[in-house]
């Protein structure tokens, strides 16, 4: 552990791995192999998450299948379980909380704890005893990185700095050379394009960033957003108001065997479903779907995804709620699909958005006595309905129109960063912790 004194305000737990630690954690059988986790059991597919055993051999997440079993011959593959890494989540929140109140999640594997002055104070202590009590709880190779400092931002890089299973308290006061060695390019939020525009402005070390202006890093952001950026980056906080949701939607890479003009729209179709049920969840209603495709994503070292072919349409309707409005605009799209897409799709995305809260919608009495607005509440009712029976019976208990299972499952229930799946988001029965997935090939 690496330790500079002072009192952090924030700590950020970092899971080493999450989904191949995961795996190894429910099947002792695993630990210490190189193990990578696909959504598919096929070698055509990428990780998303390598052991850390693969990862000093050389395997990265994203890798596909095929190559990783190139570079180690006796890796071994298995099938994601989203529904069993969001249980295994909620059990690690439950003991990290009896050492330290969680702030806010950020991901299914990353959280942020405010601490107190006298939690502060016990510095790398208090993180010892957080892996002493996820050790206990579960097993060694459920290990985790923590990073405490003033501020979430340099929190989140700080447990980056020593990892796997690393513990470092980074001091305000001993930067910029605590961090002198960082590439700007690993801080949270810098992606490439802002990457280049710093560049541009002469800015190409973290020492260099370190030095700007507020006023300097608000035009090189375009935005406040490089003022808020530089004043964490400096250990103050930088208050945000609370975000609103803007979307709810889903993607899915496509099988070969479902990239037919009809699989595709049979996968849309139960995207929009799952979004569908999201949204009414909450007291909010959408006016706008958008569907988009994209061709295969080609890897290049000279321009990442440069030859992609995307495509995407949106169309528009009344704030609804309910699965007859959002499929008739789904079937618009795909009208548009057939008559302008020239390439082979292999993945899909359907979003509603243009979201309103049922309390901000005003109507007039003849909207309220027009066909199309009895019409539309008499299939609110026919989906809420549904909802309710699904809840009762099971995610696959009723559907509109007749679907195929999409290989893999999990159809909008995939962990994404920043979203976690609810329970109702899962449509089969919920798999057992031990029952490890093994691929065939």
């Amino acid at each position: 552990m690496t330790a500079n004194t002072s009192d952090p305000e924030r700590l950020y737990l970092d899971f080493d791995s999450f989904f191949a630690s995961a795996e190894q954690h429910f099947n002792p059988a695993l630990r210490g192999k190189p193990v990578g986790v696909v959504a598919l059991d096929s070698p055509h597919t990428g990780c998303i998450a390598v052991s850390r055993e693969a990862k000093l051999l050389g395997v990265k997440t994203n890798t596909l299948a095929k190559d990783a079993r190139r570079q180690v011959p006796d890796m071994i593959f298995v099938v994601a379980r989203p529904d069993v890494y969001v249980r295994l989540h909620k059990r690690i929140l439950e003991v990290v909380e009896t050492i330290v109140p969680i702030q806010h999640v950020r991901s299914i594997d990353e959280v942020v704890c405010a601490l107190l002055p006298s939690e502060g104070r016990q510095g790398l202590a208090l993180a010892a005893r957080i892996k002493t009590a996820l050790r206990a709880a579960f097993s060694p190779v459920l290990t985790c990185s923590i990073g405490m400092a003033a501020t979430e931002l340099l929190a989140k890089v700080a447990a980056e700095r020593q990892k796997p299973d690393g513990a470092v308290l980074l001091k305000t006061q001993d930067l910029p050379g605590a961090l002198a060695d960082l590439s700007i390019s690993k801080l949270p939020g810098i992606g490439e394009g802002m990457v280049t525009r710093l560049a541009a402005a002469g800015v190409t070390s973290f020492p260099e960033l370190w030095a700007l202006a507020p006023k300097q890093a608000r035009a090189i952001w375009g935005n406040v957003e490089g003022e808020r950026f530089l004043q964490e980056l400096h250990g103050t906080h930088a208050p945000r108001s609370e975000t609103k949701k803007r979307m709810f939607g889903h993607s899915r890479v496509l099988p070969n065997d479902w990239r037919s003009p009809e699989r595709v729209e049979d996968c849309a179709k139960q995207l929009l479903a799952s979004a569908a049920r999201r949204l009414r969840r909450t007291d909010l209603r959408a006016s706008k779907l958008t569907l988009s495709t994209r061709s295969q994503r080609f890897r290049s070292s000279r321009a990442k995804n440069a030859e992609v072919e995307r495509w995407s349409w949106e169309g528009h309707f009344p704030p609804s709620r309910d699965d007859r409005t959002f499929r008739r605009c789904l079937m618009q799209g795909f009208e548009a699909v057939r008559r302008d897409v020239r390439f082979e799709p292999h993945a899909v995305t359907v979003t509603l958005h243009g979201l309103t809260a049922e309390a901000d919608i005003t109507g007039d009495l003849l909207s309220a006595l027009s066909d199309d607005t009895q019409e539309r509440d008499k299939w609110e009712g026919v989906s809420d309905v549904m909802d309710t029976l699904r809840a009762r019976f099971g995610s696959n208990a009723l559907a509109l129109g007749t679907h195929d299972a999409v290989p893999g499952g999990y159809v909008g229930a995939k962990i994404a960063f920043g979203r976690i799946p609810e329970a109702e988001d899962f449509e089969a029965a919920p798999g057992e912790d031990g029952d490890t997935h093994f691929c065939t090939f």
